[in-house]
This record gives structure tokens, C-alpha cells and sequence, in this order.
């Protein structure tokens, strides 16, 4: 059982950064890793995948050009770096893994979640 734990959060103003980290309980280098979040009152939403090998990506419309997604050497940690951060970006934001190869952007396609860290972007 993979177990993670996202960390970084915290309360930024507009036009800051802020980098979230997420950390695996176990080598996870197999593994293919997402970011989502929830904004009160929303539905839980992709933000940025990246593939076991590190080699591809994907990013939300709403995000791209400002985030990046991206492995540390171990492998079981994964880091998303958010930039021009705006009120909007305001939300929970949640690490899921999954045991695949390639980047998935669903929630169905990932077996494992962390508990979240909560960003808030001020204007």
C-alpha cells in the first residue's frame, strides 16, 4: 500500500509561487503521478501528470505555462511548481499515484491519494 503525503502548501499572493511536494512511501518509480484539486464548492479537477520515466507530461488548459510538474532523483517524490499563482488557483490539492507507465488525467486512473494540502492565493 502506497501511502502519500503532500506538503509546500500555504497562503500566497496573487502573482506569487508556491512548490508542493509529494512524498511516497515507498519507491514509487514505477509509477505514474498526478496533481488534482478542489476548490470549495467544485468537483475535484486534473491539474499536471507525469509519467514513471519522467519523460511526459500533462497539464490542465487552466494551468500551462505557469506549472510544472516534475520527479526528484529517487523517484518517489514529485514536486509541482506553481507560478503566477491566482485567486482562482485557490483550492485543496491532492498527490495520486498510480502502478502505470504513461500520464493518466482521470481520477478513476489512479489507485492511491494523499490527504491533500490546501493553497490559498489572495488578491
Amino acid at each position: 500500500q502506497v501511502q502519500l503525503v503532500e506538503s509546500g502548501g500555504g497562503l500566497v499572493q496573487a502573482g506569487g509561487s508556491l512548490r508542493l511536494s509529494c512524498t511516497a512511501s515507498e519507491r514509487t518509480f514505477s509509477y505514474a503521478m498526478g496533481w488534482f484539486r478542489q476548490a470549495p464548492g467544485k468537483e475535484r479537477e486534473f491539474v499536471a501528470a507525469i509519467s514513471w520515466s519522467g519523460g511526459s507530461t500533462d497539464y490542465a488548459d487552466s494551468v500551462k505555462g505557469r506549472f510544472t510538474i516534475s520527479r526528484g532523483n529517487g523517484k518517489n517524490t514529485v514536486y509541482l511548481q506553481m507560478k503566477s499563482l491566482r485567486p482562482e488557483d485557490t483550492a485543496i490539492y491532492y498527490c495520486a499515484a498510480v502502478d502505470a507507465s504513461y500520464t493518466y488525467t482521470a481520477e478513476y486512473e489512479y489507485d492511491y491519494w494523499g490527504q491533500g494540502t490546501q493553497v490559498t492565493v489572495s488578491s
